[in-house]
């Protein structure tokens, strides 16, 4: 994976998490750990290096997430954190990766759902707009890498979704 295909990534990861920063905002008012996260994502995906802040974020806002006490700021945390590791991920072509490429839209998708008391065709749909806003980039990426296993559990169906919409393929 070069460079540029993780600064693309990161900018799906990015705006895949934004659109869930404010459900852990309010859970956890003045931690500005997600938003850090999100911020140095940003600044790599638009062309900055790849610097220890980064990481240090990501690491800050996985804390976060399992800190906030709340199903629905976790999850948000977490796709804040998962978009800041995205500049770090390996290039070991290996089904786990396309977990690590998925895991910022996954963890939106769910905090909106939860946000949504569990309604599943609120995360159907936001796993839908994750899909429609991933530029070719992201899908070329996802179709090299096998594909992984999912399973039964609520991220696991979202996780096959999203892999199934990046890869075309329709049910």
């Amino acid at each position: 994976m070069e460079i540029a295909d993780r600064r693309v990534l990161a900018g799906w990861a990015a705006e895949c998490a934004e659109r869930v920063l404010l459900l852990y905002e309010v859970r956890a008012p003045g931690d500005l750990r997600a938003r850090e996260a999100i911020a140095e994502t940003r600044g790599f995906a638009e062309g900055g290096p790849r610097t220890k802040g980064i990481r240090t974020a990501a690491w800050g806002a996985l804390k976060a997430a399992r800190e906030v006490g709340d199903a629905v700021g976790m999850a948000a945390a977490r796709a804040a954190g998962y978009a800041a590791g995205t500049p770090y991920i390996h290039d070991l072509v290996s089904p786990h990766q396309v977990k690590h490429v998925q895991g910022p839209a996954v963890q939106m998708a769910l905090a909106e759902e939860l946000a949504a008391g569990g309604d599943s065709a609120v995360g159907d749909a936001a796993i839908r707009w994750a899909v429609e806003l991933a530029p070719a980039g992201v899908r070329d990426l996802v179709v090299e890498l096998p594909r992984a296993t999912f399973g039964k559990s609520r991220v696991g169906v979202l996780s096959r979704l999203l892999d199934e919409g990046l890869r075309g393929i329709s049910r």
